[in-house]
Order: C-alpha cells, then sequence, then structure tokens
C-alpha cells in the first residue's frame, strides 16, 4: 500500500518476467514505479546508497522483519517460502 503521490521501489522478478498486473492503479494515483538495477549500476553510486542505508535506515524496523536460522533449516524455510508463509527476509547463518 502506498499513498497518493508515493512512489514505489521495484527489485527483482524472482518468479519471472510475468507482472500479472496492470499500471493503471499507479497512474490514477500519481505513485511514481521506480525499478532498481543491482547489476549495473557504477560502484560509486552503490556506496552512496550504502551510506544512506546506514545513516538513514531505522534499524529497528529492519529487525522486525528479519529472522536468522541455522543451515540447517534451510529446507524447511524454502518450503515456507515457496507456500508464501513467509514475510520479510531470512538470514541464514553460516558459521
Amino acid at each position: 500500500m502506498t499513498k497518493y503521490g508515493g512512489a514505489i521501489a521495484a527489485c527483482g522478478l524472482a518468479g519471472g518476467m510475468d507482472l500479472p498486473s496492470s499500471v493503471a492503479p499507479f497512474i490514477l494515483r500519481g505513485v511514481c514505479l521506480l525499478g532498481i538495477d543491482s547489476v549495473m549500476c557504477p560502484i560509486e553510486r552503490r556506496n552512496k546508497a550504502w551510506n544512506r542505508l546506514a545513516s538513514d535506515l531505522d534499524r529497528s524496523k529492519l529487525t522486525e522483519i528479519t529472522h536468522e536460522i541455522n543451515l540447517d533449516r534451510v529446507i524447511d524455510a524454502a518450503d515456507r517460502i515457496l507456500a508464501g508463509q513467509v514475510r520479510g527476509r531470512i538470514v541464514v547463518k553460516i558459521v
């Protein structure tokens, strides 16, 4: 959900290139859809973005959406992701 005149950033299409949607809701609400290029972006721009995240991001919000699991729980986590039962991010602790 976003407010009128807002902006949405989109990165990656893990499910494929097909996006069964319409841009009409964005246009009608004056919302910008911003694509993120995480592959070809120059290193200087990446560093600037990482520095902004380090200074501007409320880390408590990040903690709320991040869950750490051990490597032996990856298969179960993958099953839950594919079933649409996971929100946020899962960090796999390898060491």
